[in-house]
């Protein structure tokens, strides 16, 4: 259990500093004292938040591949394939910026968004998108970093880049009275410091990136999109699961959707550790698997599960001694404050079940079912959310579209931890064994 709760908070911290410099950042628009430019920031972080998540299955195929030539102590072919995969990355999000930005008020339409939240979250979107290159290419780097086993310098990137939009924000929205537009310009300096950052590194102690070759670009497609393919559609269920639940939300006005804007930035801050603990928990389980120490295998996720209660629940007191006063900070009015409310006491609880898959996740990746990750998520942010708010809509309009999300995630969680246990038990009674 010590070590397991070691790995979790230290991975915790990079994701603490991200997390609050965005709590923060809606804090100080919240300040402007204008609803519809909260609720504009909501819809637009839901857009936003599709985006990075690509970015962050981007980084995963950069990272792995760099590490596995970098394990075979080929730093010049790790070099190589990084400058491909950085490459892919940064034609991907050049389209994928572009799409956004012509066509930011028709997404915005599908998810509900009318009125001068809307146009506020067109302005928002369009001046943070153009930058989302410069994001992938920071992540990817950070990808780099973390492959060469520099978690710390990685970590540095994150926080830089946490402090330079910290520092920006009061002085662009209130010094320069910029409001809205000094948010986003705050956010976009953010991920050039990132950039810097983590790139920095890289040029001074590994290297450097190789210089892009054609031939070489096409030989290491197919090993990139391998990973890379999974990875983004694993990891981009959750912004879609947001983007429905945003749609259902939408109809009960602004104050509904600034409220849910405040829920999903106090959401991973409360839990990063329990983000955090899927990442710091799957080396751990990849290493008993390697051994073929099943046992400990299973040991490592009961006692992740364990943790994992124990945390939430600490959380769940937290916020319900809390719940009253970041309402009252955010300027939300009874309808937001009312939202609030039935996070702490309901929702906040059941995100158990969201660390549970996430164990699951992890366990999957690390016992040579990744698609089984892929799968879960997917079955959880579609089927797990659309039929279940849509009943919650109806019975208790933006509480019940909450709490129907998060009754979707607990079905999910039960077949992903009972397929964990099955497939260690198959593993370690020899009716299947691992690949190599």
């Amino acid at each position: 259990m010590r070590h397991v709760a070691i790995m979790a908070f230290s991975a915790s911290a990079g994701l603490l500093s991200m997390f609050t410099v965005d709590f923060v950042d809606l804090y100080f628009i919240s300040l402007l004292g204008d609803v519809a430019i909260t609720a504009g920031v909501g819809f637009a972080g839901t857009l936003i938040f599709f985006n990075m998540s690509v970015s962050i299955g981007l980084m995963i195929a950069v990272s792995a591949l760099t590490a596995r030539r970098l394990g075979r102590d080929d730093e010049d072919g790790a070099r190589r394939i990084a400058t491909s995969a950085v490459a892919l990355g940064l034609m991907v999000s050049v389209v994928i910026a572009i799409l956004f930005w012509i066509f930011a008020p028709l997404l915005l339409d599908l998810i509900g968004a009318t009125g001068d939240a809307k146009d506020h979250a067109t302005r928002y979107l369009r001046i943070v998108v153009p930058s989302l290159p410069v994001a992938v290419f920071a992540m990817s780097s950070s990808g780099i970093l973390r492959a060469h086993g520099d978690a710390r310098r990685a970590m540095n990137a994150t926080l830089g880049s946490g402090l330079v939009n910290a520092i920006l924000d009061p002085i662009l929205i209130f010094g320069l009275a910029l409001g809205l537009e000094g948010a986003a310009i705050a956010s976009v300096a953010a991920r050039f410091a990132m950039a810097w950052f983590a790139a920095a590194p890289i040029l001074k102690h590994y290297g450097g990136f190789a210089p892009f070759a054609r031939e070489q670009f096409a030989d290491h497609l197919q090993p990139i999109l391998k990973i890379a393919i999974p990875a983004v559609l694993t990891n981009i269920a959750t912004p879609i699961g947001n983007l429905i639940v945003t749609r259902f939300i939408a109809p009960y006005g602004d104050s509904a959707i600034a409220a849910y804007a405040v829920i999903g930035r106090l959401t991973p801050l409360a839990f990063c550790v329990i983000y955090a603990l899927s990442g710091a928990v799957g080396p751990i389980i990849g290493q008993n698997f390697g051994a073929e120490n099943y046992a400990r295998v299973r040991e490592t996720v009961i006692k992740a599960l364990i943790f994992t209660a124990g945390y939430s629940l600490f959380i769940w007191l937290v916020l319900l001694l809390g719940a009253g006063f970041i309402g009252e900070q955010f300027g939300l009015d009874q309808t937001g404050q009312n939202l609030i409310s039935v996070f702490a006491i309901i929702i906040t609880p059941l995100f158990f079940f969201n660390g549970v898959l996430f164990i699951a996740n992890a366990s999957f990746n690390n016992l040579e079912r990744p698609t089984w990750s892929t799968w879960l998520n997917w079955g959880k942010n579609t089927i797990g959310v659309a039929p279940f708010v849509i009943v919650g809509s109806a019975v208790g309009e933006a509480s019940g579209v909450l709490v129907g999300q998060a009754i979707g995630g607990i079905i999910f969680a039960g077949i992903g931890i009972l397929l964990v246990f099955r497939l260690v038990e198959r593993y370690s009674t020899g009716k299947i064994v691992p690949s190599e």
